[in-house]
Order: C-alpha cells, then structure tokens, then sequence
C-alpha cells in the first residue's frame, strides 16, 4: 500500500471516528460515554504508532495542553458547557486526531489559500464585532494574528485547523453534544454558538503544541542535529 494510501485511510479514519462519536454521544448517557471515549482513545493509539515521531511528540504534547485548556475553558471560565456537565474522556484524543488530521490536510494547502482564510477570519470578526453579534470574535482572531506572525510556517497547519475546527464546532454545537454561552464570563464580550472564529482556540493549542514540542524533542530524539525551528517540519514540507 501506498503512503499516500495510508494517508487517506488515517484521513477517514478520523473523520468517521469524530462524526460518529459525537453523533452517538448524544444519545448516550455516562456509560455510553465511556464506551465511546474508549473507542477514541483506540483509534488514536492505533494512529499513534503509523505517524512519525514528529506527530508523535506533537500528539503527547498536544493530550497534556488541551486536557488544561479544556478544564481552564469550560470548568473554570465557563465559555462552554458539555451536555452531561463534564468533560467527556474522549475530548483530548479527539483533539489529538483533529492535530492529525489538519497536519494531513495542511500539505495540500498553498500559502496564499493560507493567507485568504486567514484574511476572512479577520473580516468576519472585524464586521461580527462591530455589529455586536460577536465581539469575541475580535480577541480571538488577535489570537490566530499573533500565532501566524510568530510561527509563519505553521500558518498552513493554522488555516487548515481553523477551518476544520469550524466544521467541527457547528456539527457538535448542532447536535448539543456541547453548548457555548451567549456572554463571555468575566467581560462584557458576547459570542454566538458557537463563535465564529472559535478556530483560534485550537490554532493557539497548535501554537502551544509547537512551543512544547522543540524542548521534548531536544530530551527525546537521540539525533545529535538541532532540533528544526517548526514544530512539524516534514509534516508540512
């Protein structure tokens, strides 16, 4: 089999793990729940050991962020609720394979494509804010701003996850596996459900898993070559 047969097949994978899952999850309580966390956290495992080792530190980095990011965001901040008031087991992997899949993805998104949905964010969230439907939206595309002008070779592997993670949040917040809240705890900022430009929050877990990749890189790769400046280098070349 090919490698860019493999690619497809993990491309699917994915993509039919994140549907069905969350499709499922609705109808289930907490067992349910668990049953279908366990089936993430196997699809990732599997995953896990059929990329490089590149995509395997960014997924150990990647596990250990978003798990505090989420606890941050929905438990302690309250920007979002989850339907049974928890933070379902099988969040962080699903966070993991969104990683891979815009990884997957990224490579075939030329640099102006990158830069056009980026300059759409902005617009949105410039025309969003000013007519008060989603001043949120403001900060956050300051947030993917900050990321693409700091790590411009990832700006692929940020434009791709962003419009992913969109897709994403409009098929969850569809089904009510989750639910965002109207006004944004601890400032006069308001959002829609979900925000428009809530892929920012995933492009600075993308950010962050770069930041936290070269140092685990430098303890664990046994190469004696520096470790290069982007987190997946062959992931996007």
């Amino acid at each position: 089999m090919s490698a860019s047969g493999i690619r497809q097949q993990q491309i699917l994978l994915i993509v039919a793990t994140l549907a069905i899952g969350l499709a499922a999850d609705v109808h289930t309580g907490f067992a349910g729940q668990y049953a279908i966390s366990a089936g993430f956290w196997g699809v990732l495992f599997y995953l896990f050991g059929r990329v490089d080792s590149d995509e395997r530190r960014a997924v150990m980095a990647c596990l250990v962020i978003a798990t505090a990011g989420e606890i941050f965001c929905s438990l302690v901040w309250g920007l979002y609720t989850y339907r049974l008031g928890n933070i379902p087991l099988f969040v962080p992997p699903g966070h993991a394979l969104m990683l891979l899949l815009g990884i997957s993805l990224a490579r075939g998104v030329p640099e102006d494509a990158a830069c056009a949905i980026i300059g759409c964010v902005a617009i949105y969230s410039l025309a969003a804010a000013a007519a008060g439907v989603d001043t949120f939206g403001a900060p956050l595309f300051l947030v993917l701003a900050t990321a693409s002008l700091a790590m411009p070779r990832q700006r692929r592997l940020y434009a791709s996850t962003f419009v992913l993670t969109l897709a994403l949040e409009l098929y969850g917040t569809w089904l009510g596996n989750w639910t965002w809240a109207r006004e944004v705890a601890g400032t006069a900022l308001v959002t829609t459900n979900p925000p428009g430009a809530v892929g920012a929050f995933y492009c600075a877990l993308d950010a962050l898993v770069a930041a936290a990749s070269l140092p685990m890189a430098r303890r664990l790769s046994t190469r004696t070559a520096r470790p290069s400046a982007g987190v997946l280098p062959r992931a996007l070349s």
